[in-house]
């Protein structure tokens, strides 16, 4: 397969995912829209719907370009500690939402240490430029998030992709302190 064929496949990968979201809930403000129309002090809060579950969110911005997201995780309160739920609010370019589609599709029903190790792969993924990971293992581990390569090129692109793993992070993290 050429290199321009590899392209073209990943490319139609993330306008699938950007159009067929996965995890995608609406739950979260616009928060475009409120600070148009003046602050109002609206707040959003997604209740854990596992009994035995911590949850965790985090709002995410990119002022670059406008992306936006919130990502709500609960993770179990029993060890392993897992993610049992995980959902997402927001807009922004196809490169964000496909990336956090993927994401959710990733680690899902993981042990948040397998989700950290995957954000961290990930992470590395984007600081390739282009060039992808070293290690097979690692870039097998990613599945179809490989498909950032390409966007890894682009520092504009890096922070889109990137947006929603950063939510993640944050959303786990304030479960596990929850």
């Amino acid at each position: 397969m050429s290199d321009d064929d590899l392209e073209q496949m990943y490319q139609e990968v993330i306008l699938e995912a950007s159009k067929n979201p996965h995890g995608r809930a609406s739950f979260a403000p616009d928060m475009a829209l409120e600070e148009s129309s003046g602050p109002s002090g609206a707040q959003s809060t997604v209740r854990a719907s596992h009994e035995y579950c911590s949850p965790g969110e985090s709002h995410q911005f990119n002022p670059t370009c406008g992306d936006e997201v919130t990502v709500h995780v609960e993770v179990s309160e029993t060890e392993p500690r897992t993610i049992e739920r995980l959902v997402w609010d927001g807009h922004g370019c196809s490169i964000s939402q496909a990336s956090l589609s993927i994401m959710t599709d990733l680690v899902a029903g993981r042990s948040v240490d397998d989700a950290m190790t995957l954000e961290e792969s990930f992470h590395k993924l984007m600081e390739s430029r282009g060039a992808g990971l070293d290690d097979e293992s690692e870039a097998d581990s990613l599945g179809d998030a490989m498909v950032f390569q390409g966007a890894s090129k682009y520092p504009m692109r890096i922070k889109c992709a990137l947006l929603g793993w950063a939510g993640l992070k944050d959303s786990i993290a304030k479960a596990l302190v929850a």
